[in-house]
């Protein structure tokens, strides 16, 4: 092949010849701090407790300074709820991607859900908390929360679905109710636990997710292979519940 063909061709991003570049990425790194700082805070005291006021101070910038990177308080809640997302499906999702389909790759995402809110009962969840706190609101900040949550709602339900197409799972299971009943054990999890501080309340939901999978298992997946895979997370076999919640801190 020609080395002038354009199937050879590789395009290439010209180097900056002022300090316009540096400047763009010393620019996304700071707003890069200025946004982890600000989902350290929010994990803690909510979305609406976030400040521009606040944020300077923790990141020791002046208001205009963090003002300039964001435009709006609404903006910055908003990169938090991404940033927050970003991180639960690298910590929760991609992982579990590595597993094979069927029994093996939804244990596998609820076991890294659980490892994830075993560190959220001590700093809590944006998911659950921003829910509490834009239930009856209108607006981006609300849908940008809602979109996060159904998007793994859906990898959830994909999961479900493939169970059942590979026979592991019984052909009349109904996805959105099985989803609905895990979905059911972290938001209890994080009530008995947190508030609570119900103890034995992590083994209880990984009790509750090996008792879901039976209840919903096909014949065929009364197999050693598919037994295993839906034998309760390691997770929480390694765990112990403190106070007894947790005492570690995806």
């Amino acid at each position: 092949m020609s080395a002038t063909s354009s199937s050879s061709q590789v395009t290439r991003i010209p180097r900056a010849r002022s300090g316009t570049g540096r400047a763009l990425q010393k620019g996304q790194q700071t707003k890069a701090a200025i946004v982890e700082a600000a989902l350290g805070l929010a994990t803690h005291i909510g979305l609406e407790g976030l400040s521009i006021g606040a944020l300077a101070d923790v990141t020791g910038m002046s208001k205009s300074g963090v003002f300039a990177h964001f435009g709006s308080r609404e903006e910055l809640q908003i990169s938090v709820v991404r940033e927050y997302h970003t991180r639960f499906e690298q910590e929760v999702f991609y992982p579990a991607m590595s597993a094979p389909r069927g029994l093996a790759r939804l244990s596998a995402m609820f076991d890294n859900w659980m490892k994830r809110t075993s560190i959220e009962i001590d700093s809590g969840c944006i998911y659950i908390s921003g829910a509490v706190e834009f239930d009856d609101r209108t607006g981006p900040v609300r849908d940008a929360l809602a979109s996060s949550v159904l998007t793994w709602h859906a990898a959830m339900r994909r999961a479900i679905e493939q169970c059942k197409g590979l026979g592991e799972l019984r052909a009349d299971t109904n996805a959105e109710q099985m989803l609905f009943e895990i979905h059911g054990l972290i938001l209890a999890l994080h009530y008995e636990a947190r508030f609570l501080q119900t103890p034995g309340s992590m083994a209880r939901a990984v009790q509750g997710f090996h008792n879901i999978l039976a209840r919903y298992s096909s014949a065929q997946a009364t197999t050693p292979a598919a037994a295993a895979s839906a034998a309760p997370p390691a997770s929480a076999k390694r765990r112990k519940v403190s106070n007894q919640t947790t005492t570690s801190k995806e």
